[in-house]
């Protein structure tokens, strides 16, 4: 329904979102949550089969974009960890890959590490939600900083903003479900009484990947962040966007984050 502008681009490819959901079967201990607690179940196994994939954390819980085409390859490689459903018509349908054949059986080189450049500003974020009947109060507010606070000049040269302390806020709304990352600063902006964050009250701090922007195509962007900080146990909140990728971890961890990703570069050179 958008209007053709000269202002918006538009990826060529169509995307598909996967939702994983746990069936009770992880094993016992296993404390990280978020991108890390698929990312050798999900995002590994994806990237080996070059299935290139866009991550969005939410507060709720985490999805996968994968793209339209590579379908029947994500099915394929899936179908022996997980049970595969897609929805028609509201109603939820087992997926079999009997009948797909595109010549992705047969073997390939192993996919290179993905070693993509990784920053992190001072910034400290909040991952939050808020509940549907109340986003009324906050709508005014919202629209100003989604689109009117801290916005860039349009000629800034991509990449140009200075990391120390970078403008980010995501905002998702999911078949009802809110979800929100703001900085601590901007949040002081909003009545604290109608966000919602968890009982500990955690700050994040964000590791953004990518020296210039990313682009569809390239694949094991998401397991470069997910798999170390998987085997370390870390949480951690993705969300890809257009341009860039951004991993937020708890920030009592981020230097010990920041440490297992310059072993991962320096041992992939």
């Amino acid at each position: 329904e958008l209007p053709p502008s000269e202002f918006m681009q538009v990826a060529d490819s169509t995307w598909l979102v996967l939702s994983v959901v746990s069936n009770g079967r992880e094993p016992p201990g296993c404390q990280a949550t978020g991108v890390t607690k698929i990312a050798r179940s999900v995002i590994a196994p994806l990237a080996e089969h070059h299935v290139s994939v866009l991550m969005l954390s939410t507060y709720q819980t985490d999805f996968i974009l994968v793209r339209e085409r590579d379908l029947p390859v994500v099915i394929h490689t899936l179908a022996g960890e997980f049970d595969i459903y897609k929805e028609e018509s509201g109603e939820c349908v087992p997926v079999t890959c009997d009948d797909v054949s595109n010549g992705f059986l047969k073997s390939k080189p192993p996919a290179s590490p993905t070693l993509h450049p990784v920053q992190s500003p001072q910034t400290r974020f909040c991952v939050l939600t808020v509940a549907p009947d109340t986003l009324p109060a906050i709508a005014t507010m919202l629209i100003d900083v989604l689109f009117y606070s801290h916005s860039p000049p349009w000629d800034a040269a991509a990449g140009s903003q200075d990391l120390d302390s970078i403008t980010f806020f995501s905002f998702s709304l999911i078949e009802g479900y809110i979800s929100i990352v703001m900085d601590a600063e901007t949040q002081k902006r909003f009545p604290s009484d109608l966000l919602l964050t968890s009982s500990t009250g955690e700050l994040w701090r964000m590791v953004r990947i990518g020296g210039q922007p990313l682009g569809f195509d390239e694949c094991g962007i998401v397991a470069q962040i997910a798999e170390p900080l998987a085997a370390a146990d870390i949480s951690a909140y993705y969300i890809s966007t257009f341009n860039f990728d951004h991993a937020l971890v708890p920030e009592e961890g981020i230097a010990e984050v920041i440490q297992l990703l310059q072993q991962r570069q320096e041992s992939g050179r």
